[in-house]
């Protein structure tokens, strides 16, 4: 049986684990990155006209709301941070810890979650003016605490090419 990489292993549970909300893999072999792309639904019930970060103004039936985070290397990949909800680093061919990819898959089902209701809120109430999901680092870290093991925390390798 092949070896888990960081490209597999995410795959694996992220569709194991998020089962609620539309979640995707974009691995970028040039840039050395691999961003976890998702989406969020709403109904847009009072056809209200929204505007997104572009500045392009819909009043669709169905909201739908975009973002990402991106594993990248710190010395190979280009990419602007405000492009992404987080970004986290990997350490090249070796890739990232077992604990570190199971405590983000968990946060990222939270953080799904709340930005879910957060949506729903948004489109309800006439005075929020922004919607947003929240990453808190903090909350992160506890996440990957959680799964961390001082005898058994083996590196999920970046894949191979």
């Amino acid at each position: 049986m092949k070896k888990a990489t960081m490209l597999t292993y995410l795959d694996q549970q992220l569709t194991k684990k998020i089962t609620e909300y539309d979640v995707a893999l974009d691995w970028d072999t040039k840039n050395h990155t691999i961003e976890v792309v998702f989406r969020l639904f709403a109904e847009n019930k009072e056809n209200e006209q929204i505007d997104d970060a572009a500045g392009t103004v819909s009043a669709e039936d169905i909201i739908e709301f975009e973002d990402g985070v991106l594993f990248y290397h710190p010395e190979k990949s280009v990419f602007d941070e405000e492009d992404f909800l987080a970004v986290i680093p990997y350490e090249g061919k070796k890739g990232l810890k077992k604990s570190l990819l199971d405590g983000f898959v968990d946060y990222l089902n939270e953080v799904l979650a709340e930005g879910q209701s957060d949506l729903l809120d948004f489109l309800a109430d006439n005075e929020q003016e922004v919607f947003e999901l929240n990453w808190s680092n903090e909350a992160f870290d506890a996440a990957v605490k959680k799964y961390h093991t001082a005898d058994s925390d083996p590196d999920i390798a970046y894949p191979s090419y």
